[in-house]
């Protein structure tokens, strides 16, 4: 597995890393079993980088993260995120950037992963309520505390980016980004490559849309969150599934999967400063992802995908 650098501080992860966040929660029931050999696939196929939140499950799945990775902790990159508050029985209590706070959660997501220094510690939403001078001036205490190593931030615009990385260096962004999610060509991806900030792209495979698995909005299991979701309800799913049966053509023309197409021109935005996280709590998904490192898209291919999903394309609000 290929290591890139995520931004100018040092930071070195896998080309591909782990979306954690489904093993827990939103995706329907998950097997704590099967999570354990998705761990153990990725690391297997040298995948560093794992990504989890706070809020995920709520909590749990941080301990998730800790308790399969502990035998190699030294070997991995843990990312965890703060900021969108919940209680113990999943309900949300809105988004906190106060400095006291950002000690507390990362207080309760050191003890939950059980160790000692979160590897990159974004936050998740920013506090619309607090500037965000304040809240990475808390984060760089953090680092100098030694209980963080790098700072990221999570969805935040070009102009929030500037103002956090002014207060200390932004190792990494992570914004959702993929053939139905293209917005952060604009102004984000030349934000951070003027600053020397890494991009780290969830749901690169649009929330498994692009997978073209879905063909139905019953396909979503009991629970689902995608159930609820605008792009995968009613017409605005029709309409977007279009789009999917396009790439299933090109896929098939190249010889590979829907999926592992659309996750490959992701990966070919920024073969030196782009680290997707493709989530999954399958093996066998795992390894399909893996296996999208190794298809190549040429520049007439990648012409036939802009054809097919230009920015724009989808149909219905991410939220």
């Amino acid at each position: 597995m290929e290591q890139i650098k995520l931004g100018s501080q040092g930071l070195e992860v896998s080309r591909l890393g782990l979306g954690c966040m489904g093993m827990s929660e939103f995706y329907g029931a998950s097997d704590e079993a099967e999570n354990l050999r998705v761990f153990q696939a990725g690391l297997d196929g040298g995948i560093t980088f794992y990504d989890t939140a706070d809020m995920y499950g709520p909590f749990i799945n941080e301990e998730l993260v800790g308790r399969a990775l502990k035998p190699v902790r030294d070997r991995v990159i843990i990312a965890t995120k703060f900021s969108i508050m919940r209680g113990k029985d999943g309900e949300r209590l809105g988004i906190n950037g106060r400095p006291e706070y950002v000690h507390q959660a990362a207080d309760a997501s050191l003890k939950r992963l059980g160790t000692d220094t979160i590897d990159l510690y974004y936050q998740h939403r920013v506090d619309p309520n607090v500037p965000i001078e304040d809240t990475v001036g808390a984060m760089a205490e953090l680092v100098q505390a030694g209980k963080v190593r790098y700072l990221g931030l999570s969805e935040a615009t070009p102009e929030q980016i500037r103002q956090a990385h002014k207060v200390h260096p932004i190792t990494a962004l992570q914004s959702e980004y993929s053939l139905w999610s293209r917005d952060p060509e604009d102004e984000i991806l030349p934000t951070l490559r003027e600053l020397g900030i890494g991009f780290v792209p969830y749901s690169p495979l649009g929330r498994g849309f692009l997978t073209g698995q879905f063909r139905s909005p019953d396909d979503f299991p009991a629970g689902d969150y995608r159930r609820q979701s605008p792009r995968f309800m009613g017409e605005n799913f029709t309409k977007n599934l279009q789009v999917v049966t396009e790439l299933e053509r090109l896929a098939a023309q190249k010889g590979v999967s829907t999926a592992q197409l659309a996750l490959a021109w992701v990966l070919s935005q920024g073969p030196q400063d782009v680290a997707p996280i493709p989530g999954t709590k399958r093996v066998k998904y795992l390894h399909e992802n893996l296996a999208a490192l190794d298809v190549s898209l040429t520049p007439d291919e990648l012409a036939q995908i802009d054809r097919v999903a230009p920015q724009g394309v989808a149909v219905g609000g991410r939220y």
